[in-house]
């Protein structure tokens, strides 16, 4: 049995193929998808999408590249403080508490069954629908606060967390030091991993698998950073429809790992399937 730990199947590009890319994923022996939120829009629909797909469950979030949808809602407050810019940001009708209050509304669904994906992002998207954007101090600073809210939702509703870090090492490290609860151990995952031994020490000691990605296929550096993966750590995702991936190319992923690591296909199989099902509190076992 394969799990796609990380996709984004309810996104707009699969609107017109999206059973027949469930279909040839559950050909591929594709049992279990995670259809994951990157903004309180996508996380409804991520919701939605996993009631009508038995394959499918949810997690819910916001991608700290859509932080910056608070600060360009309030563009004059962009070059004033950080507590100026939250408490602007909070107290209006479309602020960050009430979209964190949405996402709380989506947990009633039972086949949401994460929080994320949330986290830093520090790298600077040439390609982003937000006009002006930048990676300012503020940008970052609201950054760590809405990814520390995502932290207590997934403590407080017992869910596991999507862990999402670009060129922000540091800063995701320093915030998780800060809110780490041991609830999260073995609930919590650093998507798409970067081959950084410093987030693979802070995994090993805190219990946090490491998702790797189709880009394994390529990468040469990212090849070797698996090697010292622990396997009972270590989760497969796709990341679709980015990199021009989608769930059934789990397979290839897989194949392709077992054999950087001259494991047999079927017990790595099995062991990926654990610890996925294990991430999320093996609600999905069942």
């Amino acid at each position: 049995m394969l799990f796609d730990t990380h996709s984004h199947i309810q996104f707009k590009s699969f609107d017109k193929n999206r059973k027949n890319v469930i279909e040839r994923a559950k050909k591929a022996g594709v049992k279990k998808i995670i259809a994951i939120g990157t903004d309180l829009e996508s996380s409804k629909k991520a919701a939605e999408i996993s009631i009508e797909y038995p394959e499918v469950f949810a997690s819910v979030g916001i991608h700290p590249h859509h932080v910056f949808s608070y600060l360009s809602r309030h563009s004059e407050f962009i070059s004033e403080s950080y507590k100026e810019i939250l408490k602007q940001v909070q107290d209006d009708g479309v602020g960050v508490q009430d979209d964190i209050r949405h996402l709380e509304d989506l947990f009633s669904n039972p086949k949401v069954v994460a929080v994320g994906e949330t986290g830093m992002d520090k790298y600077q998207y040439k390609i982003t629908k937000y006009s002006n954007y930048s990676v300012s101090k503020q940008f970052i600073k609201l950054q760590k606060e809405i990814f520390k809210m995502q932290i207590k939702l997934a403590i407080m509703y017992k869910k596991a967390l999507i862990i999402h870090n670009r060129e922000a090492v540091e800063e995701t490290l320093e915030v998780l030091k800060e809110s780490w609860d041991k609830k999260l151990e073995g609930r919590t995952v650093f998507h798409y991993c970067e081959p950084d031994k410093r987030v693979l020490d802070f995994a090993k000691s805190h219990k946090i698998y490491i998702g790797v990605d189709g880009d394994v296929l390529t990468d040469k550096i990212k090849q070797e950073f698996v090697k010292i993966i622990p396997l009972d750590l270590l989760v497969l995702e796709t990341d679709s429809p980015f990199l021009n991936s989608e769930p059934a190319k789990i397979k290839t992923i897989l194949e392709f790992i077992s054999k950087l690591l001259k494991i047999q296909p079927k017990g790595f199989e099995k062991i990926l399937f654990n610890n996925s099902s294990y991430l999320f509190n093996n609600y999905l076992l069942k």
